[in-house]
């Protein structure tokens, strides 16, 4: 698909239909269009753009088949944009707070930003033709338009969870909470929380974190308390669970590999303040920089170094580590809830190219890992070949590396722990702890 501008004049509408039409039409991510759109909004304003589009994204097979039902045949070209901003009036007129004139009438008016002006007629029919028709009051009996969710990964689910694949799709589209997680090598829980309160912040503890808040509702992050002191950083739980199973000590060398951008680093260095250097190590340099910025909030003295994990040589200085936590590339599927963008970047295919990818630095990784040493495997997939069965096969071909198990269930055919979106609030991640022979 060609490449599309972003309109000339900002407009809440257009440049909301711009964003969907970059990340279904040319594979953006949401970030990063959202990041180029929001740059000539207010905050009010760009709330408004990423709650719509990030809808549209979780709404897409529902609103696809009324779209279908609705226009004769696909527009083309320069004017494919106005299938987006329709797509767009259709999620305000049935899952937003925008009042029904204003759904239809301002999407209109979009459609001359994207100049399109000669299509406003068509935009106006379509949105009144599906008042007209009452299409939201008539039940769709598709269980994977339902979900919400691609053909491909709708199965994929189905044959990883079985009886519970329902519930797994439902908590995969599902809205997420906002975890916090306190530094408290700056403060502690419950100065954190007495400020909370005192600023009227809402927020419920974790019975299963000692250092986490989660907020009940959305919050301007860089407006509380705290903020610019390093007092906290925002993870999710099941990210915080890292740090606690690679269980870093004093005087270790250790390694956060794909690093970026940073939650984990920082937790560990929290966890062990006295440990002697934690590296952190990424390919990309853009989200490398995130590092940087988050490590001087928090306070945390780190090396940060841009490199292949893969290929060590362009990076390592050749002393073993005592601990490797390997945050892998991955199809991030357990975190769709959070990113739902990412169920119509991703494609079935990828994900035995991921699998390849994973074994390739695992096994890389283990050739750095001291005598005795531990390393993390983790992934915020859902999916078993890039978790349970890729741990299995490398326990199977790696004669010095054993099982150290994070649950009293795990064992050799069945190692790690998959983490379910929604289990415990947190979002779907996976983990094993792989010991090598002290030998």
């Amino acid at each position: 698909m060609k490449p599309l501008p972003l309109p000339k004049q900002k407009n809440l509408r257009a440049d909301c239909a711009w964003v969907i039409y970059q990340i279904l039409e040319q594979g953006k991510s949401s970030r990063e269009c959202l990041e180029r759109v929001q740059r000539r909004h207010n905050a009010k304003d760009n709330a408004w753009i990423q709650e719509m589009s990030l809808g549209v994204m979780r709404r897409l097979p529902l609103l696809q088949h009324w779209l279908r039902s609705l226009l004769d045949r696909p527009l083309k070209g320069n004017k494919k944009v106005i299938e987006h901003l329709i797509l767009l009036g259709l999620y305000q007129l049935n899952f937003s707070r925008v009042s029904n004139h204003a759904a239809v009438g301002e999407t209109v008016a979009a459609a001359s930003y994207l100049n399109a002006a000669g299509l406003k007629g068509l935009v106006n029919a379509v949105l009144r033709n599906f008042q007209r028709e009452n299409l939201a009051d008539k039940p769709v009996d598709d269980a994977i338009i339902n979900s919400g969710l691609p053909k491909w990964l709708f199965k994929a689910i189905e044959n990883a969870y079985g009886d519970d694949a329902e519930q797994v799709r439902t908590e995969t589209n599902a809205m997420a909470p906002i975890w916090l997680r306190v530094n408290k090598l700056q403060t502690s829980l419950a100065a954190f929380t007495q400020a909370l309160d005192k600023a009227g912040v809402e927020y419920t503890l974790s019975a299963n974190h000692a250092d986490a808040v989660i907020l009940t509702k959305r919050e301007d992050i860089t407006a509380l308390p705290g903020f610019e002191k390093g007092h906290f950083a925002v993870q999710d739980g099941a990210a915080q669970l890292a740090a606690h199973y690679l269980k870093p000590q004093a005087n270790e060398r250790i390694l956060d590999c794909c690093a970026a951008p940073g939650g984990k680093t920082g937790h560990i260095v929290e966890s062990a303040p006295d440990t002697q250097y934690v590296l952190a190590l990424d390919a990309d340099a853009t989200r490398l920089k995130r590092v940087e910025e988050n490590m001087t909030r928090l306070k945390h003295t780190v090396d940060i170094k841009q490199g292949d994990a893969a290929n060590p040589d362009t990076w390592w200085d050749g002393k073993p580590f005592d601990r490797i936590l390997l945050d892998a590339p991955c199809s991030a599927t357990g975190v769709i809830r959070r990113h739902p963008d990412i169920r119509w970047l991703r494609k079935a295919n990828d994900i035995d190219n991921l699998a390849q990818l994973q074994r390739r630095i695992l096994e890389t990784l283990w050739g750095l890992l001291k005598p005795g040493g531990t390393l993390l495997y983790a992934t915020c997939s859902i999916l078993p070949k890039e978790n349970m069965a890729q741990i299995q096969q490398f326990l199977a071909d790696t004669p010095d590396a054993s099982l150290s198990p994070i649950v009293k269930t795990e064992t050799v055919d069945k190692p790690g722990r998959q983490i379910t979106p929604g289990e415990q609030q947190m979002d779907g991640f996976y983990y094993a702890r792989l010991v090598k022979s002290a030998d």
